[in-house]
């Protein structure tokens, strides 16, 4: 059982249009390399998955993500501190963030936001980085990319209070019918991960269920929150082919055509057709 809980889950039918993984850490999946992002990609693109958003969650992974995203033309990056990391946040971690978060093919500012489960950051810290990011976003035009963990109440207070970027995305999105509802109402966009897919949660399923398709993406947040029925096996990007899969059953849709409608999104939401490489 160990062994096969250490293995990855089986690459499954292409999807009948493609999709973007909207979230994923192609570096803690074990990428190092162009090549080893470029095999990772390819078993992505055999599932349908034909571009991703690699995401960093501290200083090493935004830099690792900003070059990563100039190897291979189907990955794109997104740059912030995780707000467990916020403890030791000054001038020169701003500083290089921000530089980092000018560059074409860097799409977002994330993931930022607030963590009460974890104890590695006060929450003033958290609350200080989380305003910072929000201006970041707001300075350089990109999305919003949160991270709510135990948090939903403070972080909409937040974004109310400082004024939310035109873009926003609920990375991995945790909340329940009436916290989407309110999410939606003030023009956010919510992102489904493999949690959407657990058959324990309820009150998560009934607001994926819900959602309007114009506030939809779909991610991996690999190699975390692999979707069911493989949960606890390592998670790369084409799982989020049966994240989607689950989704369009939930909501009785037409997969390809929730496919479609899911990749305009990501387009329209990271504007992806205008990045090049550099």
């Amino acid at each position: 059982m160990s062994k096969r809980r250490g293995e990855r889950p089986p690459v499954p039918e292409t999807l009948p249009a493609p999709v973007v993984d909207a979230h994923t850490h192609l570096d803690a999946c074990g990428a190092e390399t162009p090549e080893q992002v470029r095999e990772m990609l390819d078993r992505a693109t055999q599932a349908g998955v034909d571009r991703v958003i690699t995401v960093a969650d501290d200083l090493k992974a935004a830099r690792w993500a900003a070059e990563a995203a100039n190897w291979d033309d189907r990955v794109f990056a997104a740059v912030a501190l995780h707000p467990t990391r916020t403890s030791t946040f000054g001038e020169a971690e701003q500083t290089e963030l921000a530089k980092l978060a000018e560059q074409p093919r860097v799409v977002a500012i994330g993931e930022t936001g607030l963590d009460y489960y974890w104890d590695y950051a006060p929450k003033n810290a958290q609350h200080e980085a989380f305003r910072w990011h929000i201006d970041l976003a707001k300075k350089t035009g990109k999305p919003l990319m949160i991270h709510d963990r135990d948090a939903h109440d403070d972080i909409l207070e937040v974004l109310d209070t400082e004024g939310a970027p035109s873009t926003v995305v609920f990375h991995c999105f945790s909340g329940d019918l009436a916290f989407a509802r309110a999410c939606v109402e003030r023009g956010f966009v919510l992102s489904f991960a493999g949690t959407t897919t657990f058959r324990n949660a309820h009150a998560l399923r009934e607001a994926a269920q819900w959602v309007p398709e114009d506030h939809m993406l779909v991610e991996t947040d690999a190699p975390f929150l692999t979707p069911h029925p493989y949960r606890g096996r390592p998670n790369e990007p084409y799982c989020a082919n049966y994240t989607l899969r689950d989704i369009a059953t939930l909501r009785d849709a037409d997969l390809a055509a929730l496919a479609s409608k899911i990749t305009r999104n990501a387009e329209r939401i990271f504007d992806l057709g205008d990045r090049t490489q550099s």
